[in-house]
């Protein structure tokens, strides 16, 4: 109990800034690094100072690459393969490069300047997603294109996990190269392993887990994969956060996909937050003064660097000029994977504590000028690109605007006959249920069937409800039904929600709540079998659609009066 004095203090002081942050719209992450830096021993005040809490930060970003590698399955990867993979890719490269050999040309050891550039090439996806929802650009070309990379770039830097803790070693330039090509190898034997092991030991492993439709037993297996990959890749020679990335590929291939980043989201939330509560413990504000002049030229690299690098490449795959440097806007903004770099290449010995103060500053900095950056995107482009009038036809096309989904919360009777329907329209969607066999029998019929309960709220932001162009809530179970729906109707309420309703009462109560119809099955089938026998007697279709029609409209009140009558 002798730290439980420094754990309330830090809770303390974590749950006011971050409050202070989020009602500014300001990312939570800087605010996690500034708690670091207020109960740092660098600032006056006091100070925090645990080891086990940096022990167990450093899980923060086996969780963060874990979750990435979830939404970067194999299949996936190869999916994006075409225009994203080959952006992506060269954007961390050629930046890598660019940066790298100015801060080599300045005096840097090589190994230095080969991190500097791999922190100076990350892009923060937080900052970027928040900005552009919060400005409504992130459907337009160059918001989906930016935020596209910034993600992709957390997987194309997975490699500099293997590379920058070997770069550490003091040894000859030839010996180096060698262990550098024997770490990629132990890499590649790494991925086949858990590669392997996921075919054949995940699905049985969380079919096995889900039969028991406990959430505890559930998220303990998820730690375990996850650690357990954790393990294996350190036991190597690799990094925790690699076998992280690799865990979450396997998953990310099976149904349970998204029930998994939904349970591990909140360890990961507070494990990063952890993470960047330490980078910020590294920070010293007094040593600011005799480097600021570096911190200044390596924040206007990384925003001049990215976006020059991006806005090239992407001219050369569209013709619209404006796209381009607005995309290149967007990923200016320094990130925080770059920082997660930074404590590795701390922790190994590749940067000194003044090198790693630079680069800390540097991107800090930089994560505020990008932020501004990308705030006025437009205008900034607007002055420096004269828009020609096939631009302002092509940047209001429906092009920009992403294929949205259908998503139906449970697959039972009423979820697999409406799955049907919208297969047969061509209609995607993607549904959702608790029941692990219904979730094998979905996907047996070919559909997008996830394991998962709807009523988390957790799940609902893993497949992003947010950009549903429906949402279908069929489960049986009124109560759960309405709760769902109160938490749609408070985070995206711009979106439509149908909802399942057995009888009147519940039916008014959904309608009530926000949902755009919520039909009572009882007396709907009663109205189905009403119409079919006014058919057989040759009512004419229009007549007997204009009698359905007005009891509905009537919300049924002449069937529950003739009910009321004949009781």
């Amino acid at each position: 109990m002798e730290h439980l004095a420094q754990i309330l203090l830090l809770l303390s002081v974590a749950i006011a800034i971050v409050v202070t942050f989020q009602r500014l719209h300001i990312p939570t992450s800087l605010g996690y690094l500034l708690v670091g830096v207020v109960l740092g021993p660098y600032t006056m005040g006091p100070v925090v100072s645990m080891p086990e809490l940096h022990t167990l930060a450093e899980f923060g970003v086996v969780f963060l690459l874990f979750t990435i590698g979830l939404n970067y399955s194999i299949p996936e990867l190869n999916a994006l393969r075409g225009q994203i993979l080959g952006l992506g890719t060269g954007q961390v490269a050629f930046t890598t490069l660019a940066a790298g050999t100015v801060v080599w040309l300045a005096g840097l050891p090589v190994a230095a300047a080969f991190v500097f550039g791999a922190v100076f090439a990350q892009s923060s996806t937080t900052i970027i997603s928040s900005l552009l929802t919060e400005q409504g650009e992130e459907n337009s070309q160059h918001g989906r294109l930016g935020l596209a990379m910034s993600v992709f770039q957390d997987v194309t830097a997975v490699p500099f996990l293997v590379i920058i803790p070997v770069l550490g070693m003091s040894v000859a330039a030839d010996v180096l190269a060698t262990t550098v090509a024997w770490a990629l190898a132990k890499a590649v034997l790494a991925f086949v392993l858990v590669f392997f092991a996921g075919r054949w030991l995940l699905g049985p492993l969380f079919h096995l887990v889900s039969r028991r439709r406990s959430l505890e037993t559930f998220t303990l297996a998820i730690l375990l994969v996850a650690l357990f990959a954790a393990w294996t890749t350190n036991s190597l020679g690799l990094s925790l956060a690699f076998g992280g990335f690799l865990a979450g590929m396997m998953l990310g291939e099976t149904e349970f996909r998204h029930q998994v980043e939904a349970s591990v989201s909140p360890f990961r939330d507070v494990l990063l937050g952890l993470f960047f509560i330490g980078i910020g413990m590294r920070f010293d504000p007094a040593s600011i003064p005799p480097i600021w002049q570096w911190t200044v030229l390596g924040a206007l690299l990384i925003l001049i660097s990215k976006t020059l690098v991006v806005a090239l490449m992407v001219r050369r795959t569209t013709a619209d000029k404006r796209v381009a440097w607005r995309t290149g806007l967007v990923l200016s903004v320094g990130g925080e994977f770059g920082l997660a770099l930074i404590a590795i290449a701390l922790d190994s010995g590749v940067l000194s504590i003044q090198l790693g103060q630079v680069a800390i500053t540097s991107v800090l900095l930089s994560m505020v000028a990008g932020a501004v950056l990308i705030r006025f995107n437009g205008q900034i482009v607007n002055r420096l690109v004269k828009k020609s009038d096939t631009e302002v036809q092509s940047s209001g096309s429906l092009k920009d605007v992403p294929e949205r989904l259908v998503i139906i919360g449970g697959y039972g009777r009423v979820g697999h006959t409406l799955a049907v329907l919208l297969h047969s329209c061509g209609i995607p969607f993607v549904a959702v249920d608790s029941d692990a066999g219904r979730v094998a029998q979905g996907r047996a019929d070919g559909h997008q069937v996830f394991f998962g309960n709807i009523t988390e709220p957790g799940l609902l932001t893993a497949i992003h409800v947010e950009r549903a162009s429906l949402v279908v809530i069929t489960i049986d179970d009124a109560a759960a039904a309405l709760a769902t729906l109160s938490y749609l109707r408070r985070v995206c309420p711009q979106v439509p929600v149908i909802v399942r309703a057995r009888d009147l009462e519940s039916s008014t109560r959904l309608q009530d709540a926000g949902a755009i119809h919520a039909y009572p099955e009882m007396i709907e089938a009663s109205l189905r079998l009403g119409a079919s026998a006014l058919q057989i007697l040759k009512v004419p279709d229009d007549e007997i659609d204009q009698t359905v029609r007005g009891v509905r409209d009537w919300g049924y009140q002449p069937v529950l009066e003739k009910d009321r009558n004949k009781s």
